[in-house]
This record gives structure tokens, sequence and C-alpha cells, in this order.
């Protein structure tokens, strides 16, 4: 069984940019990834309201029976977020080597759009091969 389920990317303005669904038992249909990531974005900025701690950036964890919800938020507002087996490790880390992907691959593509769905083979071919690298250390630990 995959140790990740999914990874959505959200836009600063809430959007669902981008879907990933890595063979995650119960597959949603576009209506409901859309749902939650909407629900995603909203949660994290409720979170960081009544927050209090001063300078809360919003949950980056959500554990529950049967999946964790890691989230990474950059300083533009683009939310990456991943729904995995519970008690994975290091998502964190994969998270942020994803946002690093999306800068070399999408943000430096000249016919992306800021704000729009990310159609770019590059980012895909890597982003998989990152999951999969990832799949391999979590296995071997």
């Amino acid at each position: 069984m995959a140790a990740i389920y999914s990874l959505y990317i959200i836009n600063k303005s809430g959007g669902l940019i981008y879907y990933k669904d890595y063979g995650s038992a119960g597959r949603m249909d576009t209506n409901d990834t859309l749902r939650l990531a909407s629900l995603w974005h909203s949660m994290h900025a409720i979170s960081q309201q009544l927050s209090p701690v001063s300078g809360c950036f919003g949950v980056e964890l959500l554990e529950a029976d049967t999946f964790d919800l890691h989230c990474f938020q950059s300083l533009t507002g683009t939310k990456f977020f991943v729904v995995c087996e519970p008690g994975t490790q290091h998502m964190e880390l994969l998270l942020k080597h994803i946002y690093e992907l999306y800068t070399d691959y999408v943000l430096k593509n000249p016919f992306y759009e800021m704000e729009m769905p990310i159609r770019c083979e590059l980012f895909d071919i890597n982003l998989t091969q990152a999951v999969q690298k990832d799949r391999v250390a979590l296995l071997g630990r």
C-alpha cells in the first residue's frame, strides 16, 4: 500500500491548481477534490485567525484515524498538502521538495500563468520521481 494517497496544490485564493491521486482506496471525483481543497483553504485561514499564538501560519498537520494531512504554505500563499497513511514521517521534507520542483518547473515556465491550473510535463515527471524516491525511502525505514 502506498504511503502517499494524494497531493493537492492550492493557489492563494483557495482554488485547486493541481491534484494528483496516488492510488488511494476511495477515489474522489473532480467535485469532491475541489470541495476538499476549498475546505482545507478555509480551515487553514480560520486557524491562523483563531490561534492564540502570534505569528501562526495555520494548520500544518491534521491527524485522523485513517489518514494524516500534511501542509506546507509558501510565502506567496500557495499551499501544498499531502494526504498519507497515518504516522508517515518526514512529509514536510517531501512537501518542501515539491515546492522546489514547483518553483523550478512551473513558475519558471514562460507559458504558465499565475494562479491557473498546472499543466507542465516536466513538473509531472519530476514529481513522480520524487514521490517514488520517497516511497522507496519510506520502505527502507
